[in-house]
């Protein structure tokens, strides 16, 4: 199996650890064929952290006792219940970590601040929803101090080093969530995210970083930053991970004011209108334009996607609001009892940073939220003919050694192509992709509008295939987050099936997928003449009916119309029977259609005819192969 530690710089002492598996998938793997125990892959873990040069990495740490403990329990779960397990905690036995701005109970919250420290009594909602899933939390990482910042160095627990190329910046501010992730010593953490800090340490670490829609995940337990924008992010080692950890994270939270549950849009099961910067910034650094570069050339080469350009400046002009504008009056207000008493006990460049908050009145806050809106508007013009935008994570990748000589300019060069994201309350997804000339990691990031999580990883995972990861588009096409709106049952039977030609349809609406099951048993089931793409007709009979073979979806009704419409006669759309009873809505025929019909009954459903049919064709061509050797030449 892979593991990240194949990207570590060979005198790294971690590399003395046999390689473990890197994904959940693989752990799974492991656990359900009884190669690895849950207290084996915590005992791996705890062994990388405490062999690693990378003490900077950790603020705290849950005790070696409790771990165990804990995955003492998890071995009986999996003793007993087997495969089964995965089903009821998607994430069982996977060690992740979180970012110190978020609350553990029983442990500190510091957010790089010693002084500011206190003692958590309860774990953030989504820390609970994680664990209540499974996952295994082995401690609290470190990040640049107050979550300002995108380098990772503004801590006095020391500057994080970039997990691939010490000498370089892992990116901030969830610096240690990151690298941790990177270094192999969990297979995911949470970072959070309010201009960047999220996907910046993704692109440096080589890995993915989902930052949501903003309030999809609860703040509930989170020490903010700016509470409005926000958001808990997630680091992984594949677009496939980050997207099963989004499942059992995301959910509306009464109890945080800022919570929401937005309406997701469809995934593009043809293709994407994306759409990048005409004349993208990289600060002089030639790597990083090559690399981003490839990119695109390698996106533009898929099937059904089409590139183009828009100007730029609209969203460096709402980036430059977020730093440079009253909105860093939200960063005071996170901490002013504090920063009033205690500023001499910060780094000094965060407290110069948050100090600005001085210079700005609540005149110049109406005025940006002005000036805010107008320029949102133009945006949504650029992006009007867009599914997503695509941009570089990061437009140049500075030495630790840079960023403390000139702390404030390379930061803020950091942030280019992310500040403007969470003021326009969009969803992001950082990707790697390729590589640097100079050896560093380079990553591309998905924007699109509110509710296009869905959609966004779909299409990543897509990319991520095209820079040579993992295929898993068509698995998260199929998993939509947990409906948070009305919806409707369908019971498909023949082109909208799965790997059938029209699944598309209804994946685009949002669907999931239910069960597979059958209709009672007193339907006949007929091959249509002259369909395009080939269809069949389901019709209930009085008598000398069977059961057939059926899909039930599940999608939101507020989608169900425009998938009805565009269903051609003569079929439609009815009421059908399951075998248990249930009555759904589904796919039925006219009558008169049904005359010249061939009726195939008999197969139990459409996949065993289209079977049927295939292998007559093989076997024509195989007799046809054979007679044509047979005559002379």
């Amino acid at each position: 199996m892979q593991s990240v530690l194949r990207n570590l710089p060979c005198d790294s002492p971690a590399t003395s650890i046999a390689p473990t598996p890197s994904t959940i998938a693989e752990i799974h793997a492991g656990y359900a064929d009884g190669a690895l125990m849950p207290s084996e892959v915590v005992e791996s873990a705890l062994a990388r952290i405490e062999q690693s040069d990378r003490g900077e990495v950790w603020i705290s740490r849950v005790t070696r006792k409790r771990l165990l403990r804990q995955a003492a329990e998890l071995d009986v779960m999996l003793r007993i219940r087997g495969r089964a397990i995965f089903d009821i905690m998607p994430l069982f036995g996977i060690p992740f970590a979180v970012k110190d701005n978020i609350d553990v109970a029983g442990m500190r919250t510091t957010a790089a601040c010693p002084a500011f420290g206190y003692r958590a009594k309860n774990s953030a909602a989504v820390v609970e929803k994680l664990q209540q899933a499974g996952a295994i939390l082995l401690g609290k990482t470190n990040l640049d101090q107050f979550a300002t910042g995108l380098v990772g160095t503004r801590s006095p627990y020391g500057a994080v080093r970039n997990a691939l190329h010490p000498e370089y910046v892992s990116g901030g501010s969830s610096s240690g969530s990151a690298t941790a992730v990177a270094l192999g010593q969990v297979v995911f953490a949470l970072g959070t995210d309010t201009a960047g800090s999220g996907r910046v340490p993704a692109a440096f670490n080589h890995l993915v970083g989902l930052k949501p829609t903003r309030g999809l995940f609860s703040n509930r337990g989170l020490l903010p930053a700016c509470r409005s924008l926000d958001c808990i992010s997630i680091f992984a080692n594949d677009v496939g991970d980050a997207w099963l950890i989004a499942q059992s994270a995301a959910g509306h939270d009464p109890e945080d004011s800022y919570s929401r549950a937005p309406r997701m849009l469809g995934v593009k099961c043809r293709g994407y209108r994306v759409a990048v910067p005409k004349n993208p910034e990289f600060f002089g650094d030639l790597p990083a334009q090559r690399a981003f570069e490839q990119a695109l050339k390698t996106i533009a080469r898929l099937p059904g996607v089409t590139i183009h350009r828009i100007p730029f400046t609209v969203f460096t002009d709402i980036a430059q609001l977020l730093y440079q504008g009253p909105w860093v009056g939200e960063r005071r207000a996170a901490i002013d009892d504090f920063f009033t008493a205690h500023a001499d006990e910060m780094d000094p460049v965060v407290r110069d940073i948050v100090g600005q908050s001085d210079d700005y009145t609540a005149v110049d806050l109406f005025k940006a939220q002005y000036r805010l809106a107008e320029l949102r508007r133009q945006a949504e013009d650029l992006l009007a003919a867009s599914d997503m935008m695509l941009v570089p994570t990061a437009p140049t990748f500075p030495t630790i050694a840079a960023v403390k000589a000139d702390p404030v300019r390379l930061n803020s060069q950091l942030g280019y192509y992310t500040n403007f994201v969470n003021l326009l309350d969009m969803a992001a997804l950082a990707i790697p992709a390729h590589w640097r000339m100079d050896g560093l990691p380079a990553g591309v990031t998905l924007i699109g509008p509110a509710g296009s999580d869905h959609l966004l990883a779909q299409a990543g995972a897509r990319f991520q295939h095209a820079f040579g990861g993992a295929a898993q588009a068509g698995a998260i096409a199929r998993a939509p987050l947990a409906f948070n709106e009305e919806t409707i049952k369908l019971a498909v039977v023949g082109a909208h099936l799965v790997g059938q030609p029209l699944n598309w349809q209804l994946l685009e609406a949002g669907a999931r997928l239910l069960a597979e099951t059958e209709t009672s048993a007193d339907y006949r089931l007929y091959a249509l003449a002259d369909t395009i793409p080939p269809k069949p007709g389901l019709a209930r009979t009085a008598d000398g009916g069977a059961s057939i073979a059926v899909e039930v979806w599940e999608l939101p009704l507020r989608n169900f119309g425009a998938l009805v419409a565009a269903v051609p006669a003569p079929l439609g759309i009815g009421t059908l029977t399951l075998a248990g009873g249930e009555r759904v809505k589904g796919f039925i025929c006219e009558p008169a259609a049904i005359d010249s019909a061939h009726d195939i009954t008999h197969y139990g459903g459409w996949r065993p005819y289209l079977d049927t049919l295939a292998q007559a064709a093989n076997t024509q061509e195989t007799r046809t192969a054979v007679a044509s050797k047979a005559v002379p030449g």
